[in-house]
């Protein structure tokens, strides 16, 4: 992995670990969600536009169906993750699960449908980096808890969702050439498309409640989020995703630093020793 593309990944693990830490800490709901979907198309609105027009992009049908079958991966990925926060996941439970989850899952994948393949050092960095999340989980008997089982049902969901759209949307951009910032707005476009009548339907006024109790939240996450994916995309570009997808989950150290710093979960020992397997994993991966 070049320097650049670690760069990358690793601010956007940065970006990614704060809005799920936001997301946890304000209870979360569909109300948040689609209104920090709809103020992120505005700030990302203008970049997208500019490279659309630089680039002199025009979408194909196959690539309108690339974008609508992302916007619907994620929709399902962001309603899950949501739910696993809102069953009584701590953010150190829910976010390893998935993070660890989904490049262990993207490996494979990519390995039997992109013909993908990892070097020894990259791949040990990889496992690591997967042995280390789940150590980062904490206690084991947490989960005999039913509140805690179902968020880690949940959580495990979350990440074969994060496998799919990192798969396809590594498809998206390297063999039907998407702009990583329009392919992110569209897509978020059509995910915002489904969030807004279904919140209507299923709890109807909940965006405006989130607009007047949680408007700063929303506007950090909507920054946040499609910040985060389009650094990730950005890198998907040149690098392989077999790569990139497990060293996003630097992100794992950034929530439990949150989650110990701010939301008082505790265990930090079991933290730093995951966390150093992490660095060595990370290190790997860019040797690698």
């Amino acid at each position: 992995m070049s320097a650049l593309a670690l760069f990358l990944v690793i601010g956007a693990a940065l970006c990614h670990a704060s809005w799920n830490y936001l997301l946890k800490k304000s209870g979360g709901g569909i109300g948040i969600l689609t209104l920090s979907g709809v103020l992120g198309l505005f700030w990302v609105g203008p970049f997208a536009i500019w490279q659309w027009w630089a680039k002199d992009f025009s979408f194909t049908w196959p690539q309108i169906g690339m974008v609508i079958g992302s916007g619907i991966i994620h929709t399902a990925y962001f309603l899950l993750l949501d739910r696993a926060y809102r069953s009584g996941g701590d953010l150190s439970i829910v976010y390893p699960l998935a993070r660890a989850t989904g490049p262990l899952l993207t490996i494979l994948l990519a390995a039997l449908l992109l013909g993908e393949r990892m070097g020894p050092v990259a791949l040990g960095g990889a496992i690591l980096i997967g042995v280390s999340a789940f150590l980062l989980t904490g206690n084991p008997a947490k989960l005999a808890d039913h509140s805690a089982r179902r968020a880690a049902g949940f959580a495990l969901m979350t990440g074969g969702l994060i496998a799919v759209y990192t798969i396809w949307d590594k498809q998206a951009m390297a063999a039907f050439l998407i702009p990583p910032i329009v392919f992110d707005w569209a897509v978020n476009i059509s995910r915002v498309a489904v969030l807004v009548p279904l919140a209507n339907i299923r709890e109807p006024g909940a965006i405006t409640r989130a607009w007047h109790a949680h408007k700063g939240t929303a506007l950090a996450i909507g920054f946040l989020s499609p910040l985060s994916y389009i650094l990730v995309l950005t890198a998907m570009v040149f690098t392989p995703v077999s790569y990139v997808a497990p060293g996003r989950e630097i992100s794992i150290l950034f929530a439990a630093l949150m989650g110990t710093q701010l939301l008082n979960e505790g265990e930090g020992v079991r933290r730093t020793v995951a966390a150093a397997g992490m660095v060595l994993g990370i290190a790997a991966l860019a040797l690698g």
